[in-house]
This record gives C-alpha cells, sequence and structure tokens, in this order.
C-alpha cells in the first residue's frame, strides 16, 4: 500500500514535468482544486529494456502563491524573484523497481523509491507576451534519497541543467500550448552506484561485477502539449533519455542506450478561487 502511494505521487511528478508555458496577460485562479485520470510508461530506469504503464486516478491541486507554487511542474518554494531569474526548491522522485520483474537485476535487491530535493535556479532569456513565446534556463541541483518507508537513505547528487522552450497557442486559435526541454545530466558516483553498481555478490556469466563513477549521464529531452478548456485540463507529453557516451553505458544494467517515457492525462477542476494572479 505505502509503495502504490509512493508511485501515485512519482506518477504525478512524470505526468506533469513539462515547462509551464507563459500565456499572455492571462489570469488564474489562486487555487484550483480537481479529479483526473492518466497513463504513462515509464523505465524501471534510465537504460532499462523493461518498463511498467501504469493508468491510475489523481488528485488535481494548483496553488499559485506568493511564496509556494504546486502545478504541473513540482511543487516550488521561492527563495528569490526578479523579472528574469527565480531561485526556488523543487522536488522530483522515481518509482520502485521489483528485480524480481526485471531480467537485467534479477537476483539483486529490489530499487526503494527515491525523491530529489534542492534549489533551482530559473533564469528568462527571452520572453514575448504577445506571441505567448519564452525561451528560459533552468539550472536545479538536488540531493537523491532513498525510502524504504522505514528509513531514508542518502543516495547521492544530480545536476541537470534544462534549456526549456514555451509556446503558447502553437496551432493559433487552437489554445493548444507547446512545451520542449532538453539538458544533460551529471550525477555522482553514489547516484550512479544506486542505479547501476552491481555488487561481485551478485556478479553471474552474463552479468559481471561493475562499480558505477560519477560524471555525465546522458541527455534528456521532453516534448509536451496542454490545452485548457473550461474546466478541462488536458496534458500529454513524450520524453527520451540518451545515454549513449555517459559514463555508466558500459554497466551491464544499461540494456538501452535511449529509453523511452510518455503519458497523458485529463483532469476536471471542480473547485477554484475567485481571486486571481
Amino acid at each position: 500500500m505505502k509503495q502504490r502511494r509512493m508511485i501515485m505521487v512519482v506518477f504525478a511528478a512524470f505526468l506533469f514535468s513539462l515547462p509551464s508555458v507563459v500565456l499572455a496577460q492571462e489570469q488564474k485562479p489562486v487555487w484550483e482544486i480537481g479529479f483526473g485520470v492518466g497513463a504513462i510508461y515509464i523505465p524501471d530506469y534510465r537504460g532499462s529494456d523493461e518498463g511498467r504503464v501504469y493508468a491510475l486516478p489523481y488528485p488535481y491541486f494548483v496553488y499559485r502563491g506568493d511564496i509556494i507554487k504546486v502545478d504541473r511542474q513540482t511543487i516550488t518554494g521561492k527563495i528569490f524573484k526578479t523579472d528574469r531569474v527565480l531561485l526556488d526548491v523543487s522536488f522530483y522522485g522515481s518509482v520502485p523497481v521489483d528485480s524480481d520483474k526485471n531480467d537485467a537485476r534479477a537476483g539483486m535487491e529490489d530499487l526503494d523509491p527515491s525523491f530529489e530535493i534542492g534549489p533551482a535556479l530559473d533564469i528568462t532569456i527571452w520572453k514575448n507576451h504577445e506571441n505567448k513565446f519564452a525561451l528560459k534556463v533552468n539550472l536545479p541541483v538536488r540531493a537523491v534519497f532513498s525510502t524504504d518507508f522505514k528509513s531514508v537513505t542518502y543516495e547521492g547528487w544530480i545536476i541537470s541543467p534544462r534549456l526549456n522552450l514555451e509556446k503558447g497557442d502553437v496551432i493559433p486559435g487552437t489554445g493548444l500550448n507547446l512545451g520542449v526541454s532538453v539538458g544533460p545530466i551529471f550525477a555522482d558516483n553514489g547516484y550512479h552506484d544506486y542505479f547501476y553498481t552491481v555488487e561481485p555478490a551478485y556478479a553471474t556469466l552474463w552479468r559481471p561485477a561493475y562499480n558505477a563513477k560519477g560524471g555525465y549521464s546522458g541527455t534528456t529531452l521532453t516534448v509536451g502539449l496542454s490545452k485548457v478548456y473550461k474546466r478541462l485540463r488536458m496534458n500529454a507529453f513524450a520524453s527520451a533519455d540518451f545515454l549513449r557516451g555517459a559514463v555508466i553505458d558500459d554497466s551491464p544494467l544499461v540494456k538501452r542506450e535511449t529509453s523511452l517515457m510518455g503519458g497523458v492525462s485529463i483532469a476536471w477542476v471542480f473547485f477554484q478561487s475567485k481571486d486571481m494572479v
């Protein structure tokens, strides 16, 4: 039951981990509450040739406060903001992996769910309200922790700078919004060790022992579409992780140099504030 709740949390994080499109001069409610359903395919881990489809209901909650914001992207806590620079706190996570259901990890210990937390610097390079276009650089640095719901273990850190392109009403008159995000990932040996090391005790003829190193961890490209229609919120995304040239691409647990992920969701907002921001 606890793992199922964690999967639902991470499910929502993956489903909405897209650049939020800036619409020109459009006011929005301070908060929205609703209910949604969605489906998403997530690889067991980056580089795995196996994954799972999750189809789950989820609560839809958006809060656009001055300090704390909860939206499609993440939960963020504002630390500092100017017209072009925002420093906040962001969160992320990954689903648990049952090694008995993953051939590459057969006989190894299961992977507990993980969560990430750390500061993120968001810099607006160019924004045009009239054309509903924005180009931003996002620079997050997050500590990574795993949990078995009895204790929490520090696993390492990850840096994932992103170039985000946001275009509202990408097909004029449709209200369809586009978000594109691309950037490299860097992680220390602790993070890579958690996912990609093979201890000698788990080595086999087809899975040699392997000690993961820190460094370049691949590049991620994400494309998302969203649309608001009255009280409906619709989203779809596809994401690819490219591991060729990464320091862990020779791990016996890396079975694919390209990992794909995608999902769709629809939510209905049944309560929203009268106050607008």
